[in-house]
């Protein structure tokens, strides 16, 4: 994963200092206070979802953003249903190793962060995985009922979230995090404004311009793999995040837009293993059969 991290690095040409990371201590240990925020002027949702594979073969790595964020085939998830549906444990031992990897990007603003002081008061882009985001849809959809909803993207009526990691079996781990009393982010309404306007895009994110053409990705797949012919598209489900979204995009701030180009694409909904990171391969691959 290093080595995947400083291949990305050298693609893009370096780290991308829009974006914070939590630091974390020899023992996997750290803990940050961020505030989730509002959408970005001009766009619906205050968070994207991005799909992408990293894995490597005897033709080399395979580090790519996936069509599949697009709502498109894609040649990798072709050919893991393939591998899937050969009826061969190789087969499918081979297309877990190529599972998708589901990222989400928001906009935060760091309230604490005790290993960069310096970041504090500034507004970053963050990525995080499927356990963080159930935290967020847990805020938002409380499981029981002396528990009161909110929502953690609110300037207002938001709270702030304390991120707390820790290594479990040899994974980082962040079961302990979790939302503080709810409480404006500050009361100035004319500084939560700039606040809001220091947000970088989400929708450019995942705009079509950051994915390679279908061709080009299998073209390098078959280098990578050595593979040779055509593959069947894998099929699709629906995200069922419908209600969440609508809910989101109805809690913009007083001070946005009313109109937006941008809307959320509907993906396929997956589930994530312990370590918060990465779909969980059985239930990904099981959809790919059925």
């Amino acid at each position: 994963m290093k080595e995947v991290e400083k291949m990305n690095n050298t693609q893009s040409g370096g780290e991308d200092d829009r974006y914070w990371k939590l630091t974390c201590d020899k023992s996997q240990n750290g803990y940050a206070v961020i505030r989730f925020l509002p959408a970005p002027d001009s766009e619906d949702m205050p968070f994207v979802k991005l799909y992408s594979h990293a894995f490597q073969s005897k033709g080399g790595w395979f580090i790519e953003n996936s069509l599949t964020t697009l709502n498109q085939k894609d040649p990798v998830s072709e050919y893991n249903s393939e591998l899937w549906n050969n009826g061969t444990e190789a087969g499918k031992e081979q297309a877990r190793k190529q599972k998708r990897k589901l990222t989400y990007i928001a906009n935060i603003y760091v309230v604490k962060d005790p290993a960069n002081p310096d970041n504090e008061g500034r507004v970053f882009l963050y990525k995080f995985g499927k356990k963080i985001f159930d935290k967020l849809m847990s805020a938002m959809q409380p499981e029981f009922e002396d528990e009161e909803a909110i929502n953690p993207f609110d300037f207002w009526e938001g709270a702030n979230f304390n991120l707390k990691a820790k290594s479990v079996a040899g994974y980082r781990n962040y079961d302990s995090s979790g939302f503080g009393k709810v409480s404006p982010l500050n009361g100035d309404d004319e500084v939560l404004e700039g606040i809001w306007k220091k947000e970088s895009s989400l929708s450019e994110l995942v705009a079509p311009d950051q994915f390679k053409d279908y061709e080009t990705l299998k073209k390098r797949l078959t280098q990578v793999l050595g593979l040779s012919g055509t593959s069947r598209p894998a099929p699709q489900e629906d995200s069922g995040d419908e209600d969440i979204e609508s809910q989101l995009r109805s809690s913009r701030p007083a001070f946005a837009k009313e109109e937006s180009s941008y809307s959320e694409p509907e993906l396929p909904s997956m589930s994530s293993s312990d370590d918060g990171d990465t779909d969980d391969a059985m239930s990904y691959f099981q959809s790919l059969a059925d």
